[in-house]
């Protein structure tokens, strides 16, 4: 493993973040220096380790997000890119945070996925992983409306390749990836759409001419069951809910989101801020055990 700490930013204070970061350290005592958690300076005392940002008196109530929590969620990302830049982290697991909420105090991205390729460079793909299904996104928080004309060859191979990468670090010898098609029944010869052949199937023929076990395009309404069954090592998923709305359905305390295609590791669990659960000691904190679990996996 490497020898660098991950960073944790809290992501938004009043969310769980704080409680999933804090709950962790309590039953990993022997891993504790392996992370360096990021936020508010009156958590950070009461962890009694990591690192503050923000004002020294506390601001922000669980369960009650304001402007002053999403500044921290800022400075404590920022914070993690640059320190993990600087040499002082082997990456990054993000706490959730509002994206809302963010864009009102002038974050300019969609996600966090975006603001950490913007921060490192990279051309990032957003994955999910750590139980039973790996799945890739090519496109991701998008209007469904804007799909179509947005996809494109390029981003399908990025995805698959990104894909490639990771089941080949999770151990496989020979990944095989399944490819969605867009449409119904993978565009049923055209009846039902033109882009499956005039995009993916392309983009599809290329990555196996390159070598790689690749299949599709594939019926977005079987391909995940066969998956699970066995046949794929993951599935790049061509549309956000078409990926995330069966892995969450099957994965949902075990997948952890990864931003694959960056200079550095970046990993979170695959939930939100959960409001109604901050502060309560009820989140379930298995889909951050997993992002931190792969981070250190990935980032060896």
């Amino acid at each position: 493993m490497s020898r660098l700490p991950l960073a944790i930013p809290c992501g938004d204070p009043a969310g769980v973040g704080p409680d999933l970061i804090a709950s962790w350290l309590q039953a990993h005592p022997l891993l504790a220096d392996s992370v360096v958690p990021i936020g508010p300076a009156d958590w950070i005392a009461r962890l009694g380790r990591g690192l503050a940002v923000g004002p020294a008196d506390p601001i922000t109530r669980p369960g009650q997000p304001d402007e002053a929590g999403q500044l921290i969620a800022l400075e404590a990302m920022e914070l993690a890119a640059r320190g993990t830049t600087g040499g002082r982290f082997a990456g990054v697991v993000t706490g959730p945070v509002n994206k809302k909420r963010l864009a009102e105090v002038g974050y300019p991205f969609p996600g966090q996925t975006e603001f950490f390729a913007a921060r490192w460079g990279g051309e990032p793909v957003m994955a999910f992983a750590g139980g039973r299904m790996t799945v890739g996104l090519v496109t991701w928080h998008l209007p469904l409306a804007d799909v179509p004309r947005t996809l494109d060859a390029a981003a399908v191979r990025r995805t698959v390749r990104a894909l490639i990468a990771l089941r080949t670090k999770l151990g496989d010898v020979r990944p095989r990836i399944a490819v969605c098609g867009l449409n119904p029944h993978a565009g049923e010869g055209g009846l039902l759409g033109q882009e499956d052949d005039a995009v993916l199937r392309p983009a599809i023929e290329a990555l196996r001419a390159e070598g790689h076990d690749v299949s599709g395009p594939l019926p977005g309404d079987t391909v995940f069951h066969r998956h699970l069954q066995g046949e794929f090592d993951a599935v790049a998923a061509i549309y956000h809910d078409q990926g995330l709305a069966p892995l969450k359905t099957v994965d949902f305390t075990t997948s952890a989101n990864l931003s694959l295609g960056l200079k550095y590791v970046r990993t979170s669990p695959d939930h939100g801020t959960a409001y109604e659960l901050a502060g309560t000691g009820r989140a379930d904190r298995g889909s951050f055990d997993s992002a931190v679990r792969l981070a250190r996996l990935l980032s060896a």
